[in-house]
């Protein structure tokens, strides 16, 4: 069985092209992931802020423990 060096140079570099692609597209993915995560963080910070508790009224003094 021979085989040619050219042949096996061809599928080297083939190789390397492919895993090259997939190193890019991973950090792609991480990058979008990243942005995500910081675009959620930055929602939930402004729904939740700092809200102040009720101190007095009927509604958020007082729990019902006889459900």
């Amino acid at each position: 069985m021979s085989v040619s060096p050219a042949l096996v140079v061809d599928r080297v570099v083939q190789m390397g092209q492919g895993a090259t692609k997939q190193q890019v597209q991973i950090e792609v993915l991480k990058e979008a992931m990243q942005t995500q995560e910081s675009a959620a963080a930055s929602l939930l910070n402004s729904v939740a802020g700092n809200l102040p508790l009720a101190g007095s009224g009927p509604v958020g003094t007082q729990v019902n423990t006889m459900a």
